[in-house]
C-alpha cells in the first residue's frame, strides 16, 4: 500500500530553518505530484507547495514564497519542504499528499496523505 511518511517538524525560534522530508513508498514516485498542506489549530486545512512530476513548475502559496522551498529527488522517492525565516504563522501541523494530477494543485483532494508532522514556531 502506498505510504507517506513525514519528518523533519519540531520546536524552533522565530527566524529559524527547517527541512522537512517526505518518503514515499508503494507508488512511482517519479509519477505523482507530490504537495504539502499544513493545517494549525482551529483552521482549515491550507496548500503550501507543490511540485509536479515533470517538475516543470513548483507552486507556491503566497505566504511562503520566497522563504521555502519544494524539491524532489526522484531516486530516492523523497519530497524536501526547506522552510527559511519561519513565523508563529508558519506553525501547524505538515501533511505530504501524493496525487496523480498536474492541474489544479492547490486543491486539497489528493490521492494519498501521510499523518503528517508538528511544526512549533517560538517567538
Amino acid at each position: 500500500q502506498v505510504q507517506l511518511v513525514e519528518s523533519g517538524g519540531g520546536l524552533v525560534q522565530a527566524g529559524d530553518s527547517l527541512r522537512l522530508s517526505c518518503a514515499a513508498s508503494g507508488l512511482t514516485f517519479s509519477s505523482y505530484t507530490m504537495g504539502w498542506f499544513r493545517q494549525a489549530p482551529g483552521k482549515e486545512r491550507e496548500f503550501v507547495a507543490a511540485i509536479p512530476w515533470t517538475s516543470s513548475f513548483i507552486y507556491y502559496a503566497d505566504s511562503v514564497k520566497g522563504r521555502f522551498t519544494l524539491s524532489r529527488e526522484n531516486a530516492k522517492n523523497t519530497v524536501y519542504l526547506q522552510m527559511n525565516s519561519l513565523k508563529s504563522g508558519d506553525a501547524a501541523v505538515y501533511y505530504c499528499a501524493a496525487t496523480g494530477r498536474i492541474s489544479n494543485l492547490r486543491s486539497p483532494s489528493y490521492d494519498f496523505w501521510g499523518q503528517g508532522t508538528q511544526v512549533t514556531v517560538s517567538s
